[in-house]
């Protein structure tokens, strides 16, 4: 089963969110063990995995319990999603409800085994609902916050009243319930069967348009060609790399570790990257290999830092494998400025 990933531009986002509010945005992505060179192409993916591990990094250096809600309600998702401007570029807010189905995972997949998109819309007993499919399990409360604080606190930008008339939330009443309350600034529901905003009954209609008709299009079309991209990019290879990702710091990896992940055996995992031309081996040294480089060019980490995240069990070691890499020790590496 393909790991679920998120757009590098939500990342991007929540760390300039972040440093806008105090935080340091170099050590903020190193304590969420995230590759910068990842970080910069708006249209790669990363492991939600890691996007949480930078929440959760991101609430503790800038002691906020609320953060999920204060970024989704200040960064808009057409400033850091395709997914966010095509739904600004709909005719009308239903249209806009049917582009997030259908291009929503371009901009986080919280369960690729969800099929039709993550959001739906359902009228029960004369009531419009957008329910959210996803059953979110414990401790992941912050993607719920996020979406539902985008999907009601975009909108009031150019709508004269909400379209979101209360909301349910399928996990108790948070201590920071003040927020929830000023941030929805409408009824809310805890300890609810299911995530979701009922919404005002002709919400549907109401008309969005933010940009020209043509320029819906031109998105859409780019949005296409990188769900192809989506998909044809989920290898054995990079679906390795991403777990890799989340537990390099570990140090003692092993390949059966890895394929159990996955879901098959060892020498599965071994049979498919031979078909895809690479190893386990090669795909963790060149991991290493990348991060450590990243994280010398940043320049705020230490080689002993360095080596912890990379995954050596000290720094002699890594100095060692870094000089085999590269034909320079970290410091001389350091010190001459590569870019």
């Amino acid at each position: 089963m393909a790991l679920p990933t998120v757009s590098a531009g939500l990342v991007n986002g929540l760390i300039r969110y972040a440093e806008r509010q105090g935080a340091d945005p170099v050590e903020l992505a190193c304590r969420a063990r995230l590759n910068p060179a990842a970080l910069a192409d708006p249209d790669a993916r990363l492991p939600v995995a890691a996007y949480l591990d930078l929440v959760s990094e991101a609430k503790a250096m800038l002691d906020d319990p609320a953060l999920a809600l204060h970024y989704a309600e200040t960064v808009l998702m057409s400033d850091v999603s395709i997914v966010g401007l095509i739904m600004e570029a709909s005719a009308t807010i239903g249209e806009a409800y049917l582009q997030l189905r259908r291009y929503g995972r371009l901009a986080m997949e919280v369960d690729t085994t969800i099929d039709g998109g993550r959001f739906e819309l359902v009228t029960e007993n004369d009531r419009l609902y957008l329910i959210d499919r996803w059953p979110a399990p414990e401790g992941v409360r912050e993607l719920t916050e996020m979406a539902f604080a985008s999907l009601v606190c975009g909108p009031r930008r150019f709508l004269a009243q909400s379209p979101v008339l209360s909301v349910q939330f399928a996990y108790p009443a948070p201590a920071y319930l003040a927020e929830y309350e000023r941030v929805f600034a409408c009824p809310l529901e805890f300890d609810a069967l299911r995530n979701a905003l009922e919404m005002h009954p002709e919400a549907l209609t109401w008309r969005v348009a933010q940009n020209p008709s043509y320029v819906f299009g031109m998105l859409t079309e780019r949005a296409d060609r990188l769900l192809l991209s989506l998909d044809l990019t989920r290898t054995t290879a990079r679906r390795v790399e991403a777990i890799l990702m989340t537990v390099l710091h570990q140090g003692d990896i092993s390949a059966e570790d890895i394929a159990q992940e996955l879901g098959f055996s060892r020498q599965t995992l071994f049979r498919r990257l031979r078909d895809e031309g690479t190893t386990f081996s090669d795909i963790l040294k060149n991991l290493r290999q990348r991060l450590a480089i990243d994280y010398l060019r940043a320049g705020k980490a230490s080689a002993n830092e360095i080596a912890y995240l990379v995954g050596f069990s000290d720094a002699a070691a890594f100095s060692r494998a870094f000089k085999k890499w590269t034909g320079k020790t970290p410091g001389v590496y350091r010190s001459e400025g590569i870019n």
